[in-house]
């Protein structure tokens, strides 16, 4: 495509300035069509990308796995509404709004909800049974494991420093 533009370019019936103001509108349709195409490519944040989960007693299969980025602009402990928890700090950095919902239909006598990243995750999750956050539940990785009333849980995954993004997956198991 790109040769006969070139050869119309070069014909000697066109003037020098025919071919500059070709030129020129080539380039400027090139580059409409650039911006359109990335601005197609920018993710909307109105849009969810993160899974929901429904959990059931003896789910199959065990465990389930979602996946997500963690990290966010907002302070933990401003989203989570507190600084610490019984089972740990509400550090890091979140997204305003939650990375997951869980929807645990029966109570459950044990689940444990794991964070698996080559980074270091916080997390919180909000729900029925209160708030909680975690940090270093194994490794760098945050965890919340106990019994759990039924409801809907909502679940960020965070980052420790505002400017860091890593890609995580939950693991959620009814296995001690």
């Amino acid at each position: 495509m790109s040769k006969p533009i070139l050869q119309v370019l070069n014909n000697s019936r066109f003037s020098t300035l025919n071919s500059f103001i070709s030129l020129l509108i080539l380039l400027s349709c090139n580059l409409l069509l650039t911006a359109k195409t990335l601005g197609q490519l920018t993710p909307n944040p109105n849009i969810p990308i993160f899974q929901g989960v429904t959990i059931n007693p003896q789910f199959r299969p065990d465990p389930q796995i979602v996946r997500g980025i963690s990290g966010g602009m907002e302070f933990a402990r401003e989203i989570a509404g507190r600084r610490d928890t019984e089972i740990g700090p509400c550090t890091g950095f979140v997204d305003r709004n939650p990375n997951h919902t869980l929807l645990i239909t029966s109570p459950l006598n044990y689940l444990r909800v794991q964070v698996i990243s080559p980074a270091d995750t916080t997390l919180i999750i909000s729900g029925p049974g209160g708030t909680w956050c975690n940090d270093d539940y194994q490794g760098k990785n945050a965890g919340i494991a106990g019994q759990w009333l039924p409801g809907t849980y909502s679940i960020w995954v965070g980052s420790y420093r505002k400017d860091r993004y890593a890609p995580y997956k939950i693991l959620f198991s009814e296995i001690e």
